[in-house]
Order: structure tokens, then C-alpha cells, then sequence
């Protein structure tokens, strides 16, 4: 899901498509033997094992108890099936077989043992998917600015304590040593794969994330750069991961102590063990962060589809949806994604796009915001950004933005009675009733009266008065927009300026103004 140039990313917008997983009911609904019921069911087995988006002859298999998972793999050997790994943890094992008829003979013979069978499925940047109809944007890059986006004085004294105490797992391509981790706060876990990272033209993707979240070099400014990382390499060789490594290196930072988990990359399919692997961080008070996907999809990639999971989607600094950014209802933040500079190997400095690279900063606020009050939980401190979130996009949550753009300075401001910071948050044309939304956000920690919102509606203004506004709240102020009239005129053009009651300083003024273009329709040919 990442790629080191913005060529590049326009390059791998498109993502593989999940083949529909047949799906076959009791041999009584069915109308079958059960005998034919089996047969049906291991034939379809076989077709997912064999996709060309899965570990070649390999299973993950699942054991409905301890006793069931000693008794396979007292037996795995004699049965023609060679162990590859286990999940101690979670009853599962993930095997090589020959041929598919040894995975076949135990199943039929043991089929009692069993909880859940799946193919390994790789977790890498994917191939064509049918992409979400978007229009094309100009998307304005970050360069080393993103912080200050995020409503972060990088100059801060205070800063240089976010992510104190805590541990931010990256699981990833593995971290190369760089200055922006300054000393003792970086160590490396081995599942395996090793844990230096490679000299590919992508093995610098996990040095890229982890400086984002906890970089503090100003050059590679992270959010968190007081944190502690934990380096967990899940890609062999050829840059690609799969479903057991990675619920492996989940296990494994939940074990180690880290409270966040970010992963960077996925794919279109899920298993149980990665769903266990998930339900064991949760029950363990870890919180994992996964990027959306860079595909230009009406869906997720997992692990980030999972709901338990933080997705994050990316935007640019003009606040917009990049168009590589994948959306959908399970999408749940938003935050910058594109021309961010970041580390790289050999001590350079890349810029680089991707969900990827937006999902540690929102991994780095939640280290931020828990290093604010220890007695937080994890689950806790992603709520306050869930809380603290730019509304953006179609006013409340919306699949391309989630639950909103993340905002860091009001997070770690939202207590601070004197901060004063009203916005324009957003213009969005809501087309099924032809009129344009200009969204008005108390973005402080107290209630605002007396606001008014200037209008410029294509050379027409007005004035509207805004009612009181709690602390958090949105209004949403809106303007019929004659679709004649911009058919005619082929675009329209809106300025706001939000203006605040005499005597109320604004901590970000900038974000009292904004403005956008409503560009007509083509015709239908």
C-alpha cells in the first residue's frame, strides 16, 4: 500500500478484488448428501487454497481446543503436512502440504479437531480492482509540514515529551537506524523474516512510518518523539507479507508490551487467525491503526476493514480526499497522505504518499495523547481523536473522510478552557437537493455565542447569523445552489469568512476562511 513517489502511487492505484468465497449451507438446506455436502465443500476448499493471491500449497488451520490442536500436531508430520509456523495463542498452525489431497485426508479424518480452515493469503501492494468513480483533483503535497497541519508547534518544548512511556509497534519492511530515532528508543523483534531492513526500492517504507510516528530529527519530524519503537519486520525478499506472519507479529508486539500497533500494508482477504490475532490485541488493551488502502476503492483492505481496527484514509493540505485513497463505511480517520516528507534509508529523506503514511501519524497522536494522562487506555485515547476530529467532506461521518480529518492540536488542547478555535470546516454541495453545505465547527473546549458566517456565493452575499455553539458541535449552514445556473455558468465559485463575537481571539484564524469551486456536470453524451 505504499510507494515512494507520487509517480509511483499513480502507478499502483488499483487494487486485486476478492473472489467471492463460495459459501455453502447445511447438506439439509442444500438438499445434498452429506457425503456430496463434504465433497462440495473441499473442492471449493481447494479453489481458495490454489488463488493466485495466496502462499502457494499452504493452509492456515485453526483447533476448536488445546487438546485438538496437541492431537494434529502429534500427527501433522504422519498426515504429509510440514508445520511452518504456530500461534501458539491462538490454536493455529500454518502448514506446507505437497498436495492438496494430505490436507484433504486430515480433514476427513479429524474433521471433530477442527474450528477453521483458510488459504495464507499475501499482504502486499495488490493488483486491478474496480475503482470508485472520483473526480480528478490537484493535490497540493505536505513537503515537512504536515505537523504543523496537525495543529503541532514542532518547536514546542512540551512536544518533546509526546509519546513518553509509551511503545508503538511497526510492523512493517523493518526500521534502518537514523539520527530521527535518537538512541535507546528503537529495539527489534525477529519473527523470522530477520530485522534489518532490506535495500529494495520499498524497504525504506518502514523507516518512512516509523519517523512519522516517532521521528524527531526536524527533517523527519514524527508526532510521538518521545515514544519507543518496536521494529517487527513481516516482508520477506520480494516485499510482500501474508496473513499468518502478520497475526504473528501482532502476538507478538501485544506481548512485547506495545500498545499501539500500526500496520501499513494489507490486502483483500481475511482468515481467522487474523481475526484472533486482532481479538487478542483488544483483549490485551492494544490498539492497532492500519492504512485504508491506496487503490481508489469503495472498500478496505485488511486488516484496516476490520471494525475493531483504527483505518485510516489520506488526505492532502488542501483538505481533500487523495484520489488513491481508499473509502468505505468502515473508514474511520482521515490524515495527511501525500507529498509528506518522512526518513528513508542510508539517513536520506524521501517524500512519500499513501494511507500508509497516514495511518502512523494517527498511530503517533494516540501515543501523544496517552503519554498526556497514563491513566488512559489505548481504546481511550483514540476515542478523544475520534472526538477532536476536522469535520470534512458531507457534514458527520462519511466514507471518504470517516470520522473526520485528524486534529492533534485540539486533542491535546481539549481541555484548555482559553483556547478559543471556530472554523469553517467544510463545503460540501449536497446534490440530491441542490444546495450547497458550509459546515461551522467549535473546535475549542468551551461554547461560542455570537458567531456569524460572511456568504460569497458566486458574486451573491449574505450574512447568516450562527446559533450558539457547544463546545465540539456543528453547524451547518446552507445555500440553494440553481442547477440551471451553474449548467450555464459551468462552475461557481463560494467564499466564506467565519467571524468571531468582539474580544474572542482564535488560537488558528486561518481556518475561518475557505473557499471552493462547484464545477457543473458534463452533459451525458
Amino acid at each position: 500500500l505504499w510507494t515512494k513517489d507520487r509517480e509511483g502511487a499513480r502507478q499502483q492505484r488499483a487494487a486485486r478484488a476478492a473472489a467471492a468465497s463460495p459459501v455453502a449451507g447445511p447438506p439439509e438446506a442444500t438438499g445434498a448428501s452429506p457425503d456430496d455436502f463434504t465433497r462440495t465443500l473441499l473442492a471449493a476448499l481447494e479453489q481458495l487454497l490454489t488463488r493466485a493471491d495466496t502462499r502457494a500449497h499452504e493452509g492456515l488451520l485453526t483447533f476448536k481446543d488445546e487438546a485438538a490442536y496437541r492431537r494434529f500436531l502429534a500427527r501433522a508430520q504422519k498426515s504429509g503436512l510440514t508445520i511452518l509456523g504456530q500461534l501458539d495463542a491462538l490454536r493455529t498452525v500454518r502448514v506446507h502440504y505437497d498436495a492438496f489431497s494430505a490436507l484433504r485426508g486430515d480433514l476427513l479424518q479429524n474433521a471433530g479437531d477442527y474450528a477453521g480452515v483458510s488459504a495464507n493469503y499475501v499482504m502486499t501492494i495488490p493488483g486491478p480492482l474496480a475503482k470508485d468513480p472520483r473526480p480528478d483533483i490537484a493535490a497540493v503535497p505536505f513537503g515537512n509540514r504536515a505537523l504543523e497541519y496537525l495543529g503541532v508547534d514542532s518547536t514546542s518544548a512540551a512536544r518533546a515529551t509526546w509519546g513518553q512511556g509509551v511503545t508503538i509497534a511497526v510492523l512493517d519492511t523493518g526500521i534502518a537506524p537514523d539520527t530521527t530515532f535518537g538512541a535507546n528508543r528503537l529495539r527489534y523483534f525477529d519473527i523470522g523474516l530477520g530485522t534489518v531492513a532490506g535495500n529494495g526500492s520499498e524497504d525504506g517504507h518502514g523507516t518512512a512510518v516509523a519517523s512519522l510516528a516517532a521521528g524527531a530529527a526536524p527533517d523527519a519530524p514524527g508526532v510521538a518523539p518521545a515514544a519507543n519503537l518496536l521494529s517487527i519486520r513481516v516482508t520477506d525478499a520480494a516485499g510482500t507479507s501474508d496473513l499468518f506472519t502478520v497475526a504473528q507479529a501482532i502476538l507478538a508486539a501485544t506481548d512485547a508490551g506495545a500498545k499501539v500497533i500500526n500496520i501499513s500494508l494489507g490486502g483483500y482477504a481475511t482468515s481467522s487467525a487474523l481475526d484472533a490475532a486482532i481479538a487478542y490485541a483488544g483483549d490485551h488493551g492494544t490498539v492497532i491503526v492500519a492504512a485504508a488502502g491506496n487503490d481508489q476503492a469503495a472498500q478496505l483492505a485488511w486488516p484496516a476493514a476490520d471494525a475493531r481496527v483504527v483505518s485510516v484514509g489520506a488526505v492532502d493540505a488542501a483538505e481533500q480526499q487523495v484520489s488513491f485513497s481508499n473509502a468505505g463505511l468502515q473508514l474511520q480517520i482521515t490524515a495527511p497522505g501525500y507529498g509528506v516528507q518522512s526518513a528513508w534509508l542510508d539517513g536520506q529523506r524521501a517524500t512519500v504518499d499513501g494511507t500508509s503514511i497516514s495511518s502512523p501519524l494517527v498511530a503517533g497522536a494516540i501515543a501523544a495523547v496517552l503519554s498526556q494522562n497514563p491513566t488512559l487506555t489505548p481504546q481511550q485515547a483514540w476515542q478523544i481523536l475520534q472526538q477532536t476530529t476536522s469535520d470534512a467532506g458531507a457534514p458527520g461521518d462519511d466514507p471518504d473522510y470517516g470520522h473526520g480529518i485528524l486534529n492533534l492540536g485540539w486533542a491535546m488542547n481539549r481541555n484548555d478552557p482559553t483556547r478559543v478555535d471556530t472554523a469553517v470546516s467544510s463545503h460540501y454541495y449536497d446534490a440530491a437537493n441542490h444546495a450547497m453545505d458550509f459546515v461551522v465547527q467549535n473546535r475549542g473546549a468551551l461554547a461560542v455565542t455570537g458567531l456569524t458566517l460572511a456568504i460569497d456565493a458566486a458574486g451573491a452575499g449574505s450574512t447568516q447569523p450562527v446559533p450558539p455553539l457547544a463546545a465540539g458541535a456543528t453547524y451547518v449552514v446552507k445555500v440553494p445552489v440553481d442547477p440551471a445556473a451553474l449548467a450555464a455558468a459551468g462552475s461557481m465559485k463560494f467564499v466564506t469568512q467565519l467571524v468571531n463575537p468582539t474580544g474572542l481571539i482564535d488560537a488558528v484564524p486561518a481556518n475561518n476562511r475557505r473557499s471552493s469551486v462547484l464545477s457543473a456536470l458534463p452533459p451525458p453524451k
